[in-house]
């Protein structure tokens, strides 16, 4: 059973400061604390090509077009790579997976570090891609293994803003690389980084003690009772429901928003707003530092609520919808406004309502999915809404390319952005429901 879980589903939910033994706690946070690791390298592998594109543009002559389907091609294998591993999950140690995936990052950013063409940039993107594709669901179920239903709002949470920490340290350390080095040997850092962190988790990483297989349903906070979901649903039920269709149109638009950010905010706000390359490294690290502490601030208010009776309906299903409606509202604005304090607070403002309300809609889809499923339910679900960031990016490079200047095909890029973030959400509002739908698969069983 994961810490604190109770083998009695009608009884209410200790305090964590009861949540099983003292060592048991803290190898939890330990894990914890290795997945922000893992997940900050992840992001900053995303990142980086954003923050050496002018640099690469001008070496290998690449137009706007083409600097967009670099930044796509990550994307391209990304969802095969989290549907795989998602099937890998549930037949191969958490650990071990983990250690194979983040080799190949550390591989695939090594070419980088020399001399290479635009097909060879393109390639390691793919593998990198790939490689990645399956990290956010492996690290959602090894966190869900450590801490029961009713305590995963934060720790989801911390781990999603371990992808907003990767930028925030990346951005200007990066940026201070590549101005007195080389955009090469920003790849070269981070390859070596991503070794040391494959060790570190071999050497504290590892699955929680869950073992029951209806171990975590549920995710009330108050003393109603949690349905008690069967062992396994077939998938076609499962993604029949509202909340495991309304989440994934969530999270699509929602990383859409991310993938955009991470490919060409960057290069925004050179081009674009006409920052020098450090102000503009600085400056990136803002949305990214805003996100990681909004993320983490929603999933506290999120298990807040659920511990004073709020259904999850709210804490885990509107929530994070009103989030994201509201970040796409607040980038449709800043994409017509010039460069100013107003235009850069509206930006970091969506960047953070994007970001806050992953952890507890990732608390949510466990409320639905069986135990024994989570991991493929969570890999096919980041393989569908990856495929926002292999459109986002290419579409804005088009925008951009199209535009009459740079600064007007940016805008037209984001505002579209915005737009299409806020009919997401707002579809998804009324779907999102993991009470409902995990009391009909558990009625179901």
């Amino acid at each position: 059973m994961a810490i604190g879980q109770h083998a009695d589903a009608d009884s209410t939910p200790r305090d964590e400061s009861a949540a099983g033994p003292p060592s048991l706690r803290r190898r939890a946070w330990i894990v914890l604390a290795l997945l922000v690791c893992l997940m900050l390298v992840n992001s900053a592998d995303k990142v980086v090509v954003g923050l050496a594109g002018v640099g690469m543009k001008q070496e290998l002559g690449l137009d706007d077009a083409q600097f967009g389907v670099v930044q796509s091609s990550f994307f391209w294998l990304f969802a095969i790579g989290s549907v795989l591993g998602g099937w890998l999950g549930c037949r191969v140690s958490a650990r071990w997976l983990l250690v194979g995936i983040a080799t190949l990052w550390a591989i695939s950013l090594a070419p980088m570090a020399a001399q290479v063409g635009f097909t060879a940039v393109v390639a390691c993107r793919v593998l990198l891609g790939f490689a990645e594709g399956p990290t956010t669901a492996l690290a959602m179920q090894v966190v869900h293994s450590w801490f029961p239903a009713h305590q995963r709002a934060v720790p989801s949470s911390v781990v999603v803003a371990g992808a907003g920490i990767g930028p925030l340290i990346a951005a200007p350390v990066l940026t201070w690389v590549i101005a007195g080095h080389s955009w090469h040997t920003a790849f070269g850092v981070l390859a070596g980084f991503g070794a040391v962190v494959v060790v570190l988790w071999l050497i504290g990483g590892d699955s929680g003690p869950e073992a029951a297989p209806d171990g975590g349903h549920g995710g009330h906070g108050g003393s109603t009772a949690a349905p008690v979901l069967p062992e396994r649903v077939p998938l076609k039920r499962l993604f029949g429901t509202g909340t495991l269709i309304g989440v994934p149109l969530l999270f699509f638009v929602a990383y859409a928003n991310s993938s955009v950010k991470i490919s060409w905010l960057p290069l925004y706000l050179q081009e674009g707003l006409g920052y020098d390359a450090r102000t503009a490294g600085n400056l990136v690290a803002l949305p990214y530092l805003g996100g990681a502490i909004a993320v983490i601030g929603v999933g506290m208010v999120s298990r807040s609520l659920a511990e004073r009776g709020i259904s999850n309906r709210i804490t885990r299903g509107i929530l994070p919808c009103v989030l994201v409606l509201a970040s796409g509202l607040c980038t449709a604005a800043f994409s017509s406004l010039d460069r100013g304090a107003l235009q850069m607070t509206l930006l970091i403002l969506a960047s953070c309502l994007n970001s806050a309300g992953f952890g507890v809609a990732f608390a949510g889809l466990a409320d639905v999915a069986p135990a024994g499923q989570r991991v493929m339910v969570f890999g096919i679900i980041t393989g569908v809404y990856s495929l926002g960031g292999v459109i986002a990016p290419a579409v804005m490079g088009r925008l951009i390319a199209s535009g009459e200047s740079a600064a007007l095909g940016y805008g037209d890029g984001f505002l579209t952005l915005g737009v299409t973030m806020v009919i997401g959400a707002a579809v998804a509002l009324p779907l999102i429901d993991p009470d409902r739908d995990a009391a009909r698969l558990a009625a179901g069983s």
